[in-house]
């Protein structure tokens, strides 16, 4: 390599630890001129990934990456030492997550002291048993029940809720968690962890749904009904919430419903002619963004006007 030149990467691979990096014959020097030139990324301590297939994940992929490349860069992904737990463990399960920290968490059997943990990592020592431990991409981690439980006692209550309705919708067992819910007495973040198993619904399908379904509790409005079943002249729909007595249907507008699945204009054309013939039959829509979860007395005005018949025009 000459001085002023960038080194290419490897043919094949796409995550090294910095020794395999060196194995293949890159000097420390030709590393940090792939960092500095954007063709590497370091993901954490000792491990690099390749930048063009990191600048295309979304931030979803990029927090399940940073596990990987954990598991890459311990040289471990069924060693028994430890199992991925918490958040990093509902990464992994694909739970829905909100407003949480990319910390890899670990559970152990016993709290480490000369093993050296990077600044990203957090050992948690709870017991478990095999019962409770699964594999999910070649990683050892804890089951739907032990993350939702571990999330429900880790996060703050609408985090908590988020996860566990998810949890229950992907099947973690309700009577299992109950069981672990009696037998935690006294431990830190039982309340939430009791709280969310109570008021979770596994039929919301997004974290928008769950959290605007938490809003209406908190203000006291009757609850709608999750996912209601309608008819019309287009065919069989589902509404996100629904008072079917009073025919308001509250739709939640999230960016994932209109961009993960179909084209933009055609999925917003289907949803427009479905609400017009439901309207048709008396219902009144009421959409709302993420932004209206956290201006409670606007969301409380138009739904309760809704309710009453008196749709803001």
């Amino acid at each position: 390599m000459s001085p002023n030149s960038t080194p290419e990467l490897p043919a094949s691979g796409n995550l090294w630890r910095t020794e395999q990096l060196l194995d293949l014959g890159y000097s420390a020097r030709a590393i940090k001129v792939l960092a500095a030139s954007g063709a590497l990324v370091r993901v954490r301590y000792g491990c690099y990934i390749r930048a063009s297939l990191w600048n295309t994940q979304s931030r979803e992929v990029r927090s399940r990456q940073l596990i990987y490349a954990h598991a890459h860069g311990t040289r471990t992904t069924s060693t028994g030492r430890f199992v991925y737990s918490h958040t990093s463990s509902a990464r992994l399960h694909q739970f829905f997550l909100w407003n949480v920290d990319d910390l890899i968490h670990l559970l152990q059997r016993v709290r480490p002291s000369n093993e050296r943990h990077g600044r990203d990592v957090r050992c948690h020592t709870r017991p478990f048993g095999e019962h409770e431990v699964t594999t999910v991409d070649g990683l050892r981690t804890t089951s739907l029940e032990r993350t939702a439980a571990d999330c429900s006692m880790m996060l703050n209550y609408r985090q908590a809720l988020i996860v566990m309705d998810h949890a229950l919708r992907l099947g973690a067992d309700r009577g299992v968690l109950q069981a672990m819910a009696d037998s935690l007495d006294g431990r830190r973040g039982i309340r939430t962890f009791r709280r969310v198993l109570e008021t979770a619904d596994p039929r919301s399908e997004s974290p928008g749904e769950t959290l605007a379904r938490d809003l209406i509790l908190r203000l006291r409005i009757k609850p709608p009904e999750p996912q209601v079943e309608v008819v019309s002249r287009t065919g069989r729909h589902r509404l996100d919430l629904a008072w079917k007595k009073e025919k308001v249907a509250l739709e939640f507008d999230g960016k994932t419903k209109y961009f993960d699945y179909q084209p933009t204009g055609e999925v917003l054309f289907a949803e427009r002619r479905r609400e017009k013939a439901l309207m048709e039959q008396g219902w009144i829509f009421i959409r709302i963004e993420w932004k209206d979860l956290f201006n409670e007395a606007e969301f409380k005005n138009r739904l309760l006007r809704a309710l009453a018949g008196r749709p803001r025009t």
